[in-house]
C-alpha cells in the first residue's frame, strides 16, 4: 500500500478516514455488508469469527457479532441503518448502529480505474451523551480511529494480496 488513511475531518465526535483501494467497490462492500466477515478486516483484533445474521446486510436487519476484549467476551446486538450495494459509479454504503447510539458507516466509491475509495466511519454525535462522556474519558473515540486506520489498510492488503 503506497499511501496511509487520509483522515476526513467532518466534526466532533466523529472519527472518519478514507483510503483508495486497488479492488472493485462491489466487491469490498460485499466484504463489509458480512458480519460473518468482519474479524478479516477488524483493526481493533476484537471481533471473533461468530456472527448472527444474514451473509448480507440489509437496511432494517438485526445482527450481532461475538467480541472479546481485555480477555472478556461479549456480544453486541446491532441494526442496520443504511445498505445500499455499489452501482455503476454509484457509491455504495453499510451503516449500524450500536446500542448506545453510536453508528459505524463503510463508504465505497468507485473509480473508472476500477479502483475504490473507501470511508471509514465511527459516529457518536446521536450516541447517548452520558455513554459518550464516559467512553471518551477512556479514551474509545482515539482508540477507534486507530482501528479504523488498522482496518482500511487490513482491507487494502486483503486485496493487494489477491492480485
Amino acid at each position: 500500500m503506497s499511501t496511509p488513511p487520509q483522515k476526513i475531518d467532518v466534526g466532533p465526535h466523529v472519527a472518519a478516514y478514507q483510503l483508495r483501494i486497488s479492488a472493485p467497490a462491489d466487491q469490498l462492500y460485499r466484504l463489509a455488508a458480512d458480519p460473518h466477515r468482519h474479524h478479516e478486516i477488524d483493526g481493533s483484533d476484537t471481533v471473533r469469527s461468530r456472527a448472527v445474521g444474514a451473509h448480507e446486510l440489509t437496511e432494517g436487519a438485526k445482527f450481532s457479532v461475538h467480541m472479546r476484549r481485555f480477555g472478556l467476551p461479549y456480544r453486541l446486538p446491532l441494526r442496520v441503518t443504511a445498505a445500499r450495494p455499489p452501482q455503476g459509479q454509484v457509491p455504495g454504503v453499510v451503516e449500524w448502529r450500536q446500542p448506545t447510539g453510536h453508528r459505524w458507516r463503510w463508504e465505497f466509491e468507485p473509480h473508472p480505474d476500477g479502483s475504490t475509495t473507501v470511508t471509514e466511519t465511527y459516529d457518536a454525535t446521536r450516541q447517548n451523551p452520558a455513554a459518550r462522556a464516559v467512553l471518551g474519558m477512556a479514551g474509545v473515540p482515539q482508540q477507534n480511529a486507530h482501528s479504523i486506520r488498522a482496518s482500511l489498510r487490513r482491507m487494502s492488503a486483503r486485496f493487494e494480496s489477491a492480485g
